[in-house]
């Protein structure tokens, strides 16, 4: 019993969910995007974004966001290169329930800088950056779902990763879970998402109980 146990705990962690861009579908489609070489590159709709109420007193949802639904625990990943022009550009992943409740994090455009980004909504937004010393041709963004938590991780090079969030959000709920890319003040830009992929994770409240349970 306890080495089926192993055996299964070791198949189900290495097995990735099914996902192909070409089967993922838009909240927001912007006008001008394309699928090639397994890569998502769209030019991001102008005057758009996502933010609810707090700090600047108005709520926006009219950002590009291609998805897919997931339900339990999983780890989601991209490499994002961009073309930032102005002030607040930006690209990442999104993690969504609904309209007030959702995660968006990536990099961000701010002040002529380049800022690692999370915004976390629960009717209200809050926003948190790390303002990087340099720019970067491109960035690694990955988040961890587990119970009811989200850990977000940057990276340079796919290797190393530093985590940059711990947020909240539902768990045993379904997630809507793709690419975003907003520009609130400026024209639009173009960015491409590679490499993304979600991978099951099994639940740890199930694993736990199975390894308490082995014969």
């Amino acid at each position: 019993m306890k080495k089926l146990f192993l055996a299964m705990l070791t198949f189900i962690s290495t097995q990735a969910m099914a996902q192909t861009l070409e089967k993922m579908q838009w909240f927001n489609e912007p006008e001008q995007w394309e699928i090639a070489d397994n890569a998502l590159s769209m030019y991001v709709t102008p005057h758009s974004d996502y933010w609810r109420i707090s700090h600047y007193g108005f709520t926006v949802d009219d950002a590009p966001f291609y998805y897919n639904t997931y339900g339990g625990e999983f780890e989601v990943k991209v490499k994002i290169t961009g073309d930032y022009k102005v002030r607040f550009d930006q690209a990442g992943l999104m993690l969504r329930i609904d309209k007030e409740n959702y995660i968006k994090t990536g990099i961000e455009f701010v002040d002529g800088k380049f800022n690692l980004s999370t915004v976390v909504t629960h009717h209200t937004s809050d926003w948190s950056v790390i303002t990087l010393d340099k720019p970067v041709p491109y960035i690694w963004i990955k988040a961890v779902r587990r119970l009811d938590a989200v850990e977000v991780f940057y990276s340079f090079d796919d290797k190393t990763y530093v985590m940059m969030r711990n947020a909240w959000l539902q768990d045993n709920t379904p997630v809507k879970v793709g690419l975003m890319g907003a520009c609130p003040d400026g024209e639009g830009f173009n960015v491409k998402f590679e490499h993304f992929k979600v991978t099951h994770l099994p639940d740890q409240r199930r694993m736990e109980w199975l390894k308490k349970n082995a014969e």
